[in-house]
């Protein structure tokens, strides 16, 4: 009783929740992001990037997000408000606090980030020279970075969502989604839409 009355009081101060997808990139965001527009909320996003062999379903990204370090003019975000948006999670602690959020924050094992990163990096071509060790260990003080800044802030909820969990079980994580939402989604669809032809970079595994 005393949650529900909490979650009033916020809707009556900021509105509808603008409902974030977070996490580390190559962490399952895009796929969770089909899941929720399966289903049934609108998702906010400008099509700009394009599907490709990494992500064939699509990204699911709306670009402006990621200049949220550097603009002073974030009021965009409103128009967030009863829909979902994709925000990687060093962006989260730039979120502007003229809203209440909800975050769906995805977690993969870091090897598994890794590979699929690195397969996308040589796919096009790019340089990369980090040492893996050192950017392991950036992932992971970006993940507590995260998680500390959204239980710190009374407009923010979080829950954390599994990837292999999500792969094995998707029936599960969509139920665990919508009951945290406190919406009526169609969980049958949020489940379908997970692809297990894409878990491509399994910890152990060489694809």
């Amino acid at each position: 009783m005393l949650d529900r009355l909490k979650s009033l009081a916020r809707d009556r101060k900021y509105g509808k929740p603008v409902v974030i997808v977070s996490g580390l990139p190559r962490s399952g965001t895009s796929m969770m992001m089909k899941m929720l527009e399966a289903g049934g909320l609108p998702i906010m996003t400008d099509g700009e990037r394009k599907a490709d062999i990494d992500n064939p379903k699509g990204y699911y990204e709306y670009e402006r997000v990621k200049d949220l370090e550097h603009e002073t003019d974030k009021s965009y975000i409103r128009e967030g408000r009863g829909k979902v948006l994709k925000v990687i999670s060093f962006l989260i602690r730039f979120l502007p606090d003229d809203n209440q959020y909800r975050v769906i924050f995805m977690r993969r094992d870091l090897d598994e980030v890794l590979a699929s990163q690195d397969k996308m990096i040589k796919r096009r071509g790019a340089p990369d020279h980090t040492d893996p060790d050192t950017l392991k260990e950036h992932y992971r003080n970006d993940i507590v970075r995260a998680r500390r800044f959204c239980r710190s802030k009374p407009n923010f909820e979080l829950i954390e969502v599994h990837y292999r969990e999500t792969i094995d079980n998707p029936e599960a994580t969509a139920r665990k989604v919508a009951e945290f939402l406190g919406l009526d989604l169609d969980i049958r669809k949020m489940a379908e839409a997970v692809d297990p032809n894409l878990y491509r970079n399994r910890k152990g595994v060489t694809a």
